[in-house]
This record gives C-alpha cells, structure tokens and sequence, in this order.
C-alpha cells in the first residue's frame, strides 16, 4: 500500500480544497493509504473527508502575520516541525506555503509532488510565500513531479520559472453523482421577480473580480434587460461589495446568498453562470456548472478554453474585459434559443468530468512517480 500524505495551507470553503476532500474520498484506499494535512484547522470542508482518510491540523487556527513568521524558519525546519511521519509520497496540495514547507523533507526515499492550482503571472507573485526569488526557484526544482490543473496554468508556471523538471496536467476532481442528486433540494432563496437568474460563486475576493460583476449588471439593468444576478460565497470584499450594492441601488437586482455546503441547487436552477474572474485554476465551479447543465459565461482566464472549448462549442468565453464581459451576457440572454442551445451543450460537456475518470488519472500518476529510478 502506497502511503500518501496531501498537504494544504487549509480545508476552507476555497474550490481547491474541495477538490482535494473530493480526490481524497474517491482514491482507492485498498491501494493507497491516505493522510490530509492542513497548517491551520477549522476548515469548513474538514467535514466532508471520509472516515477512513487520516486528518489532523498543524495548528488549529490560523494566527497574525503567520506567512511573515513561517519565513522567518527554513522550509527543513517547518517540515521537521510539521511532519513527523514517514510518507512514499508526500504532495503540496497547492502553491505557496505549502509547497515551500513540504520542499524541506529529508528523506531521500519520499517522492515529492508539487500541485499548482493558479495562474501566477509573475516571479513576485510566485515567490510572495518564500523569502526571496532564489529560495522559490530552489524549493520547486526539489519536486520529483509538478501537477497543474490546466495546460494554461502549466505554460504560465513553466515559463515564470523556466522550468525544466516533470510536470503535467490533472484536471480537478469532482463527484458528478453527489454534485447532481444534491442539485434536486428544492430549499432555496430566490427571489421571485420574472428575471433571469445568474449565478456567481467563489470568495469575496478581488481576485473574483465582484465588483465589475456588479458594474455589468448595472448596466445591463440600466438598459432594461431583466436580470438579477446572485453570489454564493464569503470573504473578505463583503463589506465593500455590500457598499456597492446600495451605492448604486442595486438590491432589488443582486442578491448575496451567503455561503452554503450545497452550491448545487442554486447553480442548477439559475438560467446562466457567470464567472468574472481576474485568475483562476481551472474553475471548480465552471465545472459543476456544465454538469448541471447550466450555460456558462465566462472572462479568458487559465483553463476556460479547454473546459469551453477554443470555439465556445460549450460555452461563452469572452476577453478578460468587464465590456467583454457585459457583451457576451447580453448575447446569450438577448438571442433566442441561445440560453436553451447552450444548456443542452453544457450537459454534454459536463459528462466528460465524471470523478472515476480524474481520480484514476491521478492515482496512474501517483504510481509512476514512486517506480521512477
């Protein structure tokens, strides 16, 4: 049995951390045996591992100024501290600290796996959790192998680094089955207005890129267009997007939901998902969109292409431009049948990401790493 330890800064209510409970819970446990470790507990989606996966927290909370304080120790010391245990294979489940802390391991026998979830642009974002550009180069040229979640996000990390060691792409996992019969809870809070529904979902944060969101359906409302635009999700811009919203009264139009455990209900009975993103992996939520069958539209950000395909052929994807963005909304909700044609593409789409096909892609991987010489 392959021991196997996953590492990750936390399990909150980002999408690559439910990607991982998701990856963890349907791996083969007969063949691997699985341990999740986080630095700082009280993750939301801790709840959903499955029994049989090994969770603990390196502390139980996060605390002030604690990437500051972590650069004040070498990543041999974090990972003495951290881990105690002898793994096979021992993977940072996403860039930055965790990547920095588990390139400190000491056994010459442990497979090392870097997973990189984000587009970084450049080596100053790259290099932000490690305490120079030096120490980041030299901490990601000590992985055996790098997993990116899209060809876009492989090319943007290969060439910030000029990269020379292993590296792939492994789409997201995702459980097709719970996503769609969690989907039929009819519990909801929408508002019962006439208007097209549009969804958006992930953390209040800028990156999300909210607040031209929020500029488009201004202006879409503006010109009369019969939309009300809803946003799951929590974080740090609530405050400000909240001001937005009664700056421009918007309330009778846009709707904050909050965060919710079953995203799926909502997702599948809006007429359209919207993603206005700044960066992404390759969006977890794009993907359970498709697989309920709701029509996307999206910004260009790392993975949409592969997901929607380089024509639109399952989805709308725009420049990474708030007019782009107000453009490609109003076209699919002003031309007829649009909507409908792109449901019905969206379903056949989403069937591609079924989770026996991404979870077997990963465990292929993580089997050849350890016959490597």
């Amino acid at each position: 049995m392959i021991k196997i330890l996953f590492f990750i800064h936390d399990l909150g209510q980002g999408g690559a951390e439910k990607v991982l409970v998701n990856l963890v819970n349907n791996m083969d446990s007969k063949k691997f045996d699985i341990s999740v470790m986080s630095i700082f507990g009280g993750g939301v989606n801790e709840q959903f591992l499955k029994p049989h996966i090994k969770y603990s927290s390196v502390f139980k909370k996060a605390f002030p100024a604690n990437s500051k304080i972590m650069k004040l120790f070498t990543p041999k010391f974090l990972h003495k501290f951290c881990i105690k245990e002898h793994y096979d294979i021992e993977v940072s489940y996403l860039e930055g600290p965790s990547a920095r802390i588990i390139s400190g391991c000491p056994n010459k026998d442990t497979k090392l796996v870097s997973w990189i979830h984000v587009e970084q642009h450049s080596m100053k974002v790259l290099s932000s959790a490690f305490k120079n550009e030096k120490e980041a180069i030299n901490c990601y040229n000590k992985f055996d192998r790098t997993v990116c979640v899209s060809e876009f996000v492989k090319n943007d990390f290969s060439t910030i680094l000029n990269f020379k060691k292993p590296i792939g792409v492994l789409y997201n996992t995702v459980e097709s089955d719970f996503i769609r019969k969690s989907a039929e809870d009819a519990d909801i809070s929408f508002v019962d207005d006439d208007r097209l529904r549009l969804i958006a979902v992930g953390t209040l944060k800028q990156s999300k890129g909210y607040v031209r969101l929020l500029n488009v359906l201004k202006k879409l409302n503006d010109e009369n267009y019969p939309v009300h635009l809803y946003i799951l999700g929590i974080g740090p811009m609530q405050e400000e997007i909240e001001a937005n919203i009664q700056k421009d009264n918007m309330n009778k139009y846009v709707t904050l939901l909050g965060y919710d455990t079953n995203p799926y209900k909502y997702v599948a009975k809006s007429d359209l998902f919207v993603c206005a993103s700044f960066a992404e992996g390759f969006s977890t939520a794009a993907t359970e969109a498709l697989i309920l069958g709701t029509p996307v539209v999206t910004v260009e950000v790392s993975g949409m292409k592969e997901m929607l395909g380089e024509n639109g052929e399952y989805g709308i994807v725009t420049e990474n431009d708030e007019n782009a963005l107000y453009e490609g909304i109003k076209k699919i909700i002003t031309t007829p049948g649009m909507l409908e044609d792109y449901a019905e593409r969206a379903w056949k789409r989403g069937k591609c990401f079924s989770t026996e096909n991404t979870t077997k892609a990963v465990e292929k991987v993580l089997s050849e790493i350890l016959k490597q010489e």
